[in-house]
């Protein structure tokens, strides 16, 4: 079973484009996976979702959805950016749902996939 790893801005896409992420994750992947996001993540929405402004609405629906669909959080005892955690978890043959450009390719020299929005309405498997 794979994992497959949300990363902070790769939530806020429900609310921003009115993109299911996670039929759409079920579409493009004929292999089993569960999904998770790294605990910080879950900070940073939280710390988005305080103010009044569009990114705001947009985390807290992220953290609604992370609840709704059961998505697994993996611990880390380190801090730092999300992004680096990320990076520092991922190993071969996992996926990191991201739109961070600089996060698509830090995981792919690690040997990751991952899985990106393509014309603001569908998600692809890269």
């Amino acid at each position: 079973m794979r994992q497959i790893i949300l990363d902070t801005n790769f939530l806020l896409i429900p609310s921003q484009f009115s993109v299911d992420i996670f039929s759409e994750i079920r579409r493009i992947c004929n292999f089993s996976y569960r999904i998770y996001v790294v605990d910080k993540t879950i900070d940073e929405l939280e710390r988005l979702g305080m103010g009044k402004s569009r990114d705001a609405r947009g985390a807290k629906l992220g953290l609604e959805l992370m609840k709704a669909k059961k998505v697994g959080v993996i611990k880390t005892d380190r801090k730092g950016y999300v992004d680096d955690l990320i990076v520092s978890i991922v190993k071969r043959g996992d996926v990191v749902a991201t739109q961070d450009i600089g996060l698509k390719r830090r995981v792919k020299k690690k040997g990751a996939r991952i899985i990106t929005m393509r014309q603001k309405k569908r998600l692809v498997l890269i």
